[in-house]
């Protein structure tokens, strides 16, 4: 007959302490490597590695059943685009209004430290924009604007540069080819400068001589359109590099001509251009005027709008500003002010104070950011952390009262108080805009997933039982066979009953075989 329990018993007998102290190290070591593989991947990209396989492949299989409610499926699907709709606009990727040059800047980076500061998905947004704004479907009549079509479509830096001189020696008043030219040959501001005013001078032939012939036809008018965009940008860089090389005042010039000139643009944010340059200058008269225009309800907010309009309120307290009066006669109606939109510029973009306040450390913005994130909040700190420090106590302002916003919104991904809720794309978003090397700032934090925790205690709970039983393996041996006997009782108990109702022919029969 068979013999379970006697089959169990001589096979628990016969396996040694050494192989409980084997068994016990092994699961102990596995679980430590899944442990730190787990956290590695949440670090990297936000989720669990096992929670994404089981969503991405497990979750299909076992939920293929519900293909049997398509209606259902169908209105909520209705519903969700509704939803969805603004969470779509908030994480819109915005052209970085303060973006550095790709020659005379990110490059030297590169070369200093070795590493990429920019992503391939940001250098591809930028060649996108390069050839929306730069090229017309008039371009192949024009040896020059062919090639230079060709250009921004190249993927190589070195051939992007041959092809400019090729286009200058087809028309030496080619304007794009002297703008990319400055933007990527370069490799200082002068000498970026230089050519953009060569650029300069071909753009603003181009422009006069387009705006001449633009009610002719469609083609003319995408033609100006085209001039209209180079001509802006050739001279919103000039600006720019007016104001790296210190002429702040010609640089605010500049900027100011440009907005008069061309009003409707506005959606090139050169205001937050200007707003920078003016508190340089620290002409916060100027600066509060600016932001009367375009810290309007019916306007997209920034980093740059929020925090400046922020630091204007911080500036008339900070100076006087001490917690622990505060906190004894209560806060001035001044203070409270600069309290609140303190409170409102966190709300919008919760990622700026910890650079503000040199928590984490700065890397060079992207040439694209994303409103409301992390490559929002670094660009954004990168040119204003210095008009931070010189207004005395506005960064110790910021310090005692930013995280008090959090008490006001404690579930910002359902609902805002001033805004929106804060979109949960963001972070998805920040990872492809911003390098590998730094770690992105998350928000609302999240919470460690089921699973490291899982495996955390895994590992602990079998670490602890390798050490028990290399310390006393003859009493771990007898726990272990105790607890494997019990487990097995179940199994026992059945194959007693069928052993009572199967004759026992058929057991001699099965033993034979």
């Amino acid at each position: 007959m068979f013999n379970a329990d006697s089959s169990l018993a001589a096979f628990l007998n016969t396996l040694t302490p050494k192989f409980y102290v084997a068994l016990t190290g092994t699961s102990s070591l596995i679980s430590g490597l899944i442990l730190i593989f787990e956290w590695w991947y949440f670090r990297k990209y936000g989720t669990s590695f096992i929670e994404q396989v089981s969503v991405s492949h497990l979750r299909p299989l076992l939920g293929a059943v519900d293909n049997n409610l398509p209606a259902v499926n169908f209105t909520a699907s209705n519903g969700e685009a509704e939803s969805n709709r603004q969470n779509v606009s908030e994480c819109k990727v915005w052209r970085n209004p303060l973006n550095l040059f790709r020659g005379a800047e990110y490059s030297r980076y590169t070369w200093v430290t070795g590493r990429e500061p920019l992503t391939y998905y940001d250098m591809n947004l930028s060649a996108q924009d390069h050839q929306t704004f730069f090229t017309c479907d008039t371009d192949h009549v024009r040896p020059a604007d062919a090639v230079m079509q060709k250009a921004w479509r190249e993927r190589n830096a070195q051939a992007r540069m041959k092809a400019a001189y090729q286009a200058l020696e087809l028309n030496n008043e080619c304007a794009t080819a002297y703008v990319l030219l400055a933007e990527e040959e370069t490799t200082t501001i002068l000498e970026a400068e230089k050519l953009f005013k060569q650029a300069l001078k071909a753009g603003e032939v181009c422009y006069r001589r387009s705006q001449q012939l633009q009610h002719h036809s469609p083609q003319q008018e995408a033609q100006h359109r085209r001039d209209t965009n180079v001509l802006v940008y050739i001279k919103r860089r000039l600006a720019m590099c007016a104001r790296k090389l210190g002429r702040i005042r010609e640089a605010v010039k500049l900027m100011r001509d440009l907005m008069k000139e061309f009003p409707l643009l506005s959606m090139l944010n050169i205001h937050e251009n200007l707003l920078e340059a003016l508190l340089e200058l620290q002409a916060y008269a100027d600066v509060q005027v600016v932001l009367a225009k375009f810290d309007d309800i019916s306007l997209p907010k920034s980093a740059t709008i929020c925090y400046t309009a922020a630091l204007l309120k911080a500036r008339a307290v900070s100076d006087k500003f001490s917690p622990e009066a505060a906190s004894r006669r209560g806060l001035s109606t001044a203070e409270m002010n600069a309290v609140e939109a303190i409170h409102r510029a966190v709300e919008f973009n919760p990622h700026v104070p910890k650079y503000l306040l040199e928590m984490k450390s700065l890397i060079l913005p992207p040439e694209h950011i994303l409103k409301r994130g992390d490559s929002e909040a670094i660009a954004y700190a990168f040119f204003h952390l210095q008009h931070w420090k010189r207004v005395e106590g506005a960064l110790n302002l910021l310090h005692c009262t930013w995280e008090g916003t959090f008490r006001m919104i404690p579930y910002p991904l359902e609902k805002g108080h001033l805004f929106y809720p804060y979109p949960s794309c963001t972070e998805t978003a920040d990872r492809e805009l911003l390098p590998s090397f730094h770690e992105v700032s998350v928000y609302p934090k999240k919470e460690l997933p089921f699973f490291i925790l899982f495996t955390a205690g895994l590992c602990s709970f079998t670490a602890m039982l390798a050490l028990l039983t290399h310390q006393f393996p003859e009493l771990m041996g007898v726990f272990a066979k105790a607890f494997f006997s019990t487990l097995f009782a179940p199994f026992n108990f059945v194959m007693e009953k069928i052993e009572s109702v199967l004759p026992s022919s058929f057991w001699h029969l099965l033993t034979r075989i």
